[in-house]
């Protein structure tokens, strides 16, 4: 039961982190249209930009509606599994309710987009109506509703977050697309003005109902350092600052518009770089929605001293332990011994993958841990060095770097997991079972999939800039799981102070995806500058990854 729900907790906040995606995607176009296209659309407003709308409205609702149901079944098969619950009484709960409700609303806004004039009256009506009512079911269901205290201002401040978030993040797609179609510069620049007015509004919306959060969820300064869900809401804090830095430059340019007819292709990059740090925002807040508060742990928060002593500067572990001086591989030993004194033809297993006994560790087990990140920081590092010096053109070879990210991946495939074949008993697909092992896995692929592609566009051999994009696509997705891979769910000391070091490396790694993409796509405006900042970014992660303990 303890790895059901292990699982359960790795895969809910993905699920959960894609709902708000689309629910943020759908809000957030049906803004665009009531509040940005429908005002240009008598006089200025272009047929094919409509139809776009139109589109992103349908695949909105069509994801919703997807999204939606795959996280209320996850939740109802887990409820019903953990407490026995029928399935009539799993359809009345709050929950399962509010995912009807949405999914209604759902339908309803891409019907009305498949069969009425998206910019009519009636049309504008009736997908605002419903974009309401989607809303409110999903603030129906979110941690105010469940407070004693300040629940009216706190189900207020949840209804404005949220919409907050889709005037500002869920129109960018639409904004995307409309600069992509328009040819005229005056309608450009109208249409940058009034989507800036409605970012800014969202904006306000955002801060003002995170300074409500900060003092009924946060409470104190202590819990914002001490506790998980405050980490989390520093590493999502950051990431939204960025955003800003990037809304106020494509606030700037839109006003270059007329003047400037290169302005609109770099908004539009700038643009596909907000969508993506905004996509990693909203995983974040779905870290968070998955955490209590931090105002009810007021046990186990971590003293400042906890974290001055973890974070102290030590020399990097570069010798290994033994395997075999490990606790499992030691029990597993004990365990086969045993067998053979009693003559037993079953072998006892010290780990099997799937049940809910954790692994037993010891002071080599740490010992094996720090050498593995303080490794992996080495790669890194050399990794950044070597980019920085094929920007500079000055080494030739130094074109070859990314086949350093082989060299991570076999290391981490080796070592990351000691009990699991090769160097252990446990079968490479048995070992799946396990959550933690699972992940470790998929960024192991990840990081084989950033060697080839990035060595072929670093090398010439992929020309395709479709191609190109991979890597970054890859890192900025590599860096966004990691907000969703916490140790800190039920806020114990130990894994918490794992997540202060992993957390930071999840925002580089977002940074250093999007600077390399800009650098693809504008190789001789912002990505001149973007071409030095994500190997920066690589030196910086290898750094915090030397400085890593657990002990």
């Amino acid at each position: 039961m303890t790895t059901l729900f292990d699982i359960y907790g790795f895969v809910s906040v993905v699920a959960n982190g894609l709902a708000l995606v689309v629910q943020t995607l759908l809000l957030g176009s049906v803004s665009f249209a009531l509040f940005v296209a429908a005002p240009l659309s008598a006089d200025h407003m272009d047929e094919p930009i409509a139809a776009d709308l139109r589109r992103v409205l349908q695949v909105g609702a069509l994801a919703s509606v997807v999204a939606v149901a795959a996280s209320t079944a996850l939740s109802a098969i887990v409820l019903a599994v953990s407490l026995g619950a029928s399935w009539r009484e799993v359809a009345g709960a709050r929950f399962a309710i509010a995912a009807q409700i949405k999914v209604l609303a759902a339908v309803w806004i891409g019907l009305v987009a498949s069969f009425q004039p998206v910019l009519a009256v009636r049309s504008r009506i009736a997908i605002g109506v419903a974009a309401l009512v989607f809303l409110c079911a999903s603030v129906s269901t979110s941690h105010s509703i469940a407070r004693t205290d300040e629940s009216a201002l706190l189900t207020f401040a949840t209804g404005l977050h949220e919409l907050g978030a889709a005037l500002w993040l869920g129109g960018l797609p639409c904004l995307w697309l409309a600069l992509h179609r328009v040819r005229r510069p005056l309608l450009a620049t109208r249409i940058g003005v009034r989507y800036s007015a409605l970012a800014i509004t969202g904006v306000a919306m955002i801060i003002g109902s995170a300074a409500v959060f900060s003092i009924l969820y946060i409470g104190s300064l202590d819990a914002v350092y001490g506790t998980a869900y405050g980490a989390m809401v520093i590493t999502k804090s950051v990431l939204f600052g960025i955003l800003l830095l990037l809304g106020l430059l494509n606030f700037r340019a839109v006003r270059c518009f007329a003047v400037d007819t290169g302005a609109v292709e770099r908004v539009r990059h700038f643009v596909e770089v907000e969508m993506g740090i905004g996509f990693a925002v909203l995983m974040a807040a779905a870290s968070i929605t998955s955490l209590p508060p931090a105002v009810d742990l007021v046990d186990d928060r971590l003293a400042w001293s906890d974290i001055a002593t973890r974070m102290a500067p030590m020399a990097p572990r570069l010798v290994s332990p033994g395997h075999d001086s490990l606790a499992l591989p030691a029990l597993q030993a004990r365990l086969d011994t045993e067998a053979q004194v009693a003559r037993s033809e079953a072998r006892p297993l010290a780990l099997v993958p799937g049940s809910d006994e954790a692994p037993p560790r010891n002071a080599y087990d740490i010992a094996w841990s720090e050498y593995n990140h303080h490794w992996a920081g080495l790669f890194l590092i050399a990794m950044g060095f070597a980019a920085l010096t094929r920007r500079s053109g000055r080494v030739p070879w130094a074109k070859n770097w990314p086949l350093l990210f082989l060299l991570l991946a076999v290391f981490l495939f080796l070592r990351a997991d000691p009990e699991v074949w090769p160097m252990g008993s446990v079968g490479l697909l048995e070992s799946l079972k396990d959550p933690e092992v699972a992940q470790h896995r998929i960024f192991e692929v990840l990081i084989v999939a950033f060697a080839l592609f990035e060595w072929g566009v670093s090398t010439g051999r992929v020309l395709s800039r479709r191609l190109a994009r991979v890597f970054p696509l890859l890192m900025a997705t590599a860096g966004t799981l990691l907000l969703t891979h916490s140790h800190a769910l039920a806020n114990v000391k130990e894994e918490l102070l794992v997540d202060l070091t992993h957390l930071p490396i999840a925002v580089l790694g977002i940074v250093a995806g999007w600077a390399r993409w800009l650098e693809v796509e504008t190789p001789r405006a912002a990505g001149r500058w973007a071409g030095w900042v994500w190997p920066t970014c690589f030196v910086a992660i290898g750094l915090l990854l030397l400085g890593y303990r657990e002990a």
